[in-house]
Order: structure tokens, then sequence, then C-alpha cells
């Protein structure tokens, strides 16, 4: 049987030490299940599970890719580099395309919760960078659940619950240490009726869902999503489909990977710095082949020819220098516009 609630926790940069604070004044006995995202690098092994088997009464897991229940009294952690969904009454782990530039997803995670479990899932927003988590929240708060966010003034880092509160309908925004008291509560109410008119957002997020299980897009119908844009996805370079939500859209390609306006920019201006990066490689790799060629010709008494590759090496030294100083002017100015653009207009709706 079913606990009552499904908590779904998304956090990233500060989130730890918030995850512990939550956990550890939880009992066993709630009745409910925990579904935690947080964000880590691809290569670092994620230790969570003993973290917080540590400093809560309830036992905490990296489930398996196969999947396992859901049961009451558990947490199910998201392993380093897949995404944690779940499906029915089991729950699973899939190394699915990236949402946002992550995977794990906090997003991801939120939006499988939301279509799976409707009006029983709560989703709760913790510490973390840029905006991960708000069109998770959306979709939860969309098909009945209940949207939560930790105080931002109390956040190590308030970006992520500042973006939900700006873009989602929030029903609690409160410091993390009367969250356990609230999900207790909760737990132990009778779960609210779905809302009306919202099956078509349902089947969208249990699309999306299964593209992030097993990355096959483009066979599933990612094109049913939206409509096509001039824009390609920064991953793969396959054209990005406009996902509509709320008074807003995200994006998704062809191959699956997702992203909110706010990560597509990031991942534009990454993608053209590389770029940037890679022409200046291959000028002083130029410049240094041209001076070895000259030096040679020299050698041989063809000093003329020899004059003529070290002044073409001259020249590819000072196109690789103008493009330095126009890259290194040009990250101080990408930089600000990035940020105004993540927590500006460009939103995931509301």
């Amino acid at each position: 049987m079913l606990p009552n609630r499904i908590v779904a926790i998304g956090s990233s940069a500060g989130g730890i030490e918030t995850l512990c604070a939550l956990f550890e004044h939880l009992p066993a006995s709630v009745d409910a299940a925990f579904f935690v995202t947080q964000h880590l690098s691809p290569s670092y092994q994620s230790k969570l599970p003993s973290v917080l088997n540590r400093c809560t009464r309830l036992k905490a897991v990296h489930p398996p890719t196969e999947g396992m229940v859901v049961e009451r009294g558990m947490i199910y952690v998201a392993p380093s580099d897949h995404h944690l969904l779940v499906e029915g009454d089991r729950v699973f782990v899939a190394r699915g395309p990236k949402e946002n530039r992550f995977r794990p997803s906090v997003d991801a995670l939120f939006r499988s919760v939301a279509y799976v479990y409707g009006p029983r899932a709560i989703g709760v927003v913790l510490s973390g960078a840029l905006d991960d988590g708000t069109s998770g929240l959306w979709s939860i708060k969309r098909l009945g659940g209940v949207a939560v966010v930790q105080d931002p003034a109390e956040a190590t880092f308030d970006s992520m619950p500042v973006s939900a509160i700006e873009h989602v309908e929030i029903d609690y925004s409160l410091p993390v240490a009367a969250m356990a008291q609230l999900v207790m509560r909760l737990a132990a109410e009778p779960v609210a009726r779905a809302p009306d008119g919202v099956e078509a957002d349902r089947q969208r997020m249990r699309l999306e869902t299964s593209i992030l299980a097993d990355g096959d897009a483009f066979s599933k119908g990612v094109t049913q999503l939206g409509d096509y844009t001039p824009f390609t996805c920064p991953e793969c370079a396959g054209v990005l489909v406009r996902v509509r939500e709320g008074g807003g859209a995200r994006f998704r390609c062809h191959t699956g990977h997702g992203y909110t306006s706010g990560a597509l920019i990031i991942g534009i201006v990454e993608k053209t710095e590389a770029g940037y990066w890679a022409v200046m490689r291959g000028l002083e790799e130029a410049a240094m082949l041209l001076d070895a060629v000259g030096g040679t010709q020299n050698a041989v008494g063809d000093r003329a020819t020899a004059t003529l590759f070290r002044e073409e090496a001259a020249r590819a030294k000072m196109q690789s220098r103008e493009l330095r100083r126009l890259v290194l002017s040009e990250q101080r100015v990408g930089s600000e516009a990035v940020g105004a653009a993540v927590f500006g207009a460009v939103g995931d709706g509301d």
C-alpha cells in the first residue's frame, strides 16, 4: 500500500546540511516516502544515503536501476549521473538525457512524481543555485500537489527558492526547522481530490519522464510537446521544441535534452566560449608550426621563405591575442546578461 504522501525534495549548493536538518526531526512512522535529488558532479560517487542515515530515523538508500517498491519511512536518493524517477509503485534510476544541464535533475524527479501521484505529491525546493526545480514544482502544483520552498532568507544559496516563488503559486515558504512538522501534518490528513482539466499536462509530463528514462525522444514523439524553434541544443546541436508551461516555456531537443530558458542561455554562452577557445588554440598551433617551418627554411639558407613563414606566425599570434582579449572582456558582460535572463523575464510559467 502506497504511503499517504510522496515528498520530492530538490537541492543544490548548500543543500546537504539542509537535508539533514529536515530529516532529523521526522519519525520513522511518518506516512510518507521521500525522494531526494541533490546536484552532484557526475564523477563524484554520492555518499548522501550514508550521511542521511547518520542524522535520521528513516532509511536512506540509492535505489537500483531495476526498481523497488515505494515504502513509507524510506528516503530514495538519486545516485550520481542518474535521474531518479517513479512509475506506479516503483522507483528506479536512469541515465537518460540531461535536464537543465544536470543529471540527476530536480525537475525530472518532480515532474515524474507529479504525473504518477498527483495530489499525493509534495514538492520541496531547498537551497541551490539557478532555477532548477521551478518547472518541476509547477508540475506538482498543477496536478494538485503541495508546493513548498525553503525561506530564501535562510537558504545558503537562495536562487532556487527565489525562482520557484517568482514563478509558482507556493503553498508554504518556511524555515527548514518547520518543514518536518508540516510534512507530518500533511501526511496525517486526507489527500485532496485531483483538479479538473489537467489531463493534457499530465500526459505531457508522462511523455517527458519516459524520454528521460531511456532517451528515445524522437520515436516517443518529442515533437508532440510543442513547436519547433530556430534554436539548437548546446549539448548535441539538435533542433529544440518549445514546451509551453503556464505563462512561460521550456525547451527540449529531439534527442531528449531539456532546458529552462535560463539553462538554455547558460548552455549557449558556454558553447560559444568553448568555440572561441578552440579557435584560439588553432591560431596558436598554427603560429608554432609556422615558426618551426620558418626556422627550418632559415637553417637551409632560404631566408626569404623563412621570413614569409615568420610573418604569418606573427599574424596568427596577433589574431589569437585579439580574440583572447575579446573573449575575456565578453565573459564579464555575458555573465551579467545570463544572471538577468535567468531571474528576469524568462521564467518557467506560473
